[in-house]
């Protein structure tokens, strides 16, 4: 029954309310004579009393129109019935339906709202029979003249009654359609920055992965490796590795880092460029990788399609270092367009399954897809197989 509204539309609403009571108060009084000859009420100033005291009432209705349409409207109903009862002629408080109509098709319920519709209808027909019966039954009407002028001025009462009540009633259901047409629109953008919100946090997440996970591979293998080294020289290449490695993994988070502080900033975006230092920390971490590139980039490729290739050979190759044996055979095949890129590897039936429990085939998926490729990835004859076709669109 009652709605949430802003402090200030009840003040407002308030302050309006007293503003047409005392216009409504200030007429009913200039024009009391005429209330007396209609009248119920024993005398002209039981008259006044009355009109004045449902100017009040309206008043009331009309301030809380938006906080309670429903509740509005009944009162106003209520009122209007106690003025027909006591032979009161129309008054200027009677205005105040036409805004109460207005907020009951605008802010009501869907109850409140048909209601209002059919208040406009039913009042229409209220007053039209409220100011002519009386005369017709006390004789003012001659038998002459009853059936024209009758018809006539009922037709034209009841069709002004309506057009004034629906057209109050009309205007609020127009404005009841452009507040959810609001409401409509700024839910639809909040859904749509939430969901451009979620896509960042899975772009993050998703480089985080590759970057953290390749790093982190390279590390454990050197650091093994340098454990075992009984050669100085072995170990102190190890440890360069190591080191370099942390640095180039250390540049890489922070820059993801500043990306979720101030999504404007730029985040690392390796290039085919970058591929031979991905071969290289491969290769130091002692895999047997074999490379074989045919045909080869004919100029710059689309930098979506190079970060895709870039990521998805990171992520397979830190898989085959983790989880696979040697050789690591990674071939590369650049079409007019399309890419197609595999990387392959002994593996045994157990390790074969732990890639494909974490996050990183999640990711190589959707660098494919992001792309508008195809991404398989599993066992297949003792080896674990990756394989990947990446369209290639011309750029204009």
């Amino acid at each position: 029954m009652f709605r949430q509204i802003p402090r200030y539309q009840l003040v407002t609403d308030i302050g309006l309310a007293v503003a047409f009571v005392l216009f409504a108060i200030v007429t009913t009084i200039v024009a009391s004579g005429p209330l007396a000859p209609t009248s119920r009420l024993p005398d002209e100033r039981a008259s006044l009393v009355a009109g004045l005291a449902l100017a009040l009432v309206f008043g009331v209705a009309l301030a809380g129109r938006r906080w309670a349409p429903g509740l509005a409207l009944g009162v106003a109903w209520a009122a209007s019935l106690l003025q027909m009862a006591v032979g009161l002629p129309p008054l200027p408080a009677n205005l105040a339906i036409l805004g109460i109509l207005y907020t009951a098709a605008a802010y009501g319920t869907r109850v409140v709202f048909w209601s209002g519709f059919a208040s406009a209808l039913g009042g229409a027909v209220l007053i039209t029979g409220y100011l002519l019966v009386p005369p017709l039954v006390s004789g003012k009407w001659s038998a002459e003249t009853a059936v024209g002028s009758y018809l006539f001025v009922g037709v034209t009462m009841f069709a002004a009654a309506v057009f004034a009540l629906l057209l109050a009633w009309t205007v609020g259901a127009l404005a009841r359609m452009a507040i959810r047409a609001r409401s409509t629109r700024a839910a639809q953008e909040r859904a749509e920055a939430e969901t451009a919100a979620e896509q960042e946090r899975v772009r993050i997440a998703r480089d985080m992965h590759d970057v953290v996970a390749h790093s982190l591979a390279v590390l454990i293998a050197q650091a093994d490796g340098a454990r075992y080294a009984a050669d100085p020289a072995v170990a102190a290449t190890a440890l360069g590795t190591i080191s370099t490695t942390a640095r180039s993994a250390l540049s890489d988070v922070r820059m993801l880092l500043t990306q979720l502080r101030h999504a404007q900033a730029p985040g690392p975006q390796p290039s085919l460029a970058d591929l031979e230092a991905l071969y290289a920390q491969v290769r130091a971490a002692g895999v047997d990788l074999r490379v074989d590139v045919d045909p080869a980039p004919h100029g710059a490729q689309p930098a979506s399609v190079e970060l895709a290739v870039y990521r998805i050979l990171q992520e397979a190759l830190t898989n085959a270092l983790r989880h696979g044996g040697e050789p690591v055979h990674l071939a590369l095949a650049w079409h007019a367009d399309r890419v197609d890129l595999s990387v392959q590897n002994p593996s045994d039936a157990r390790s074969a399954l732990e890639p494909a429990r974490g996050h990183g085939l999640i990711g190589m998926r959707e660098r494919a897809q992001l792309v508008g490729g195809t991404l398989e990835a599993g066992p297949s004859s003792g080896m674990f197989v990756v394989r990947a076709q990446l369209p290639i669109q011309e750029t204009s």
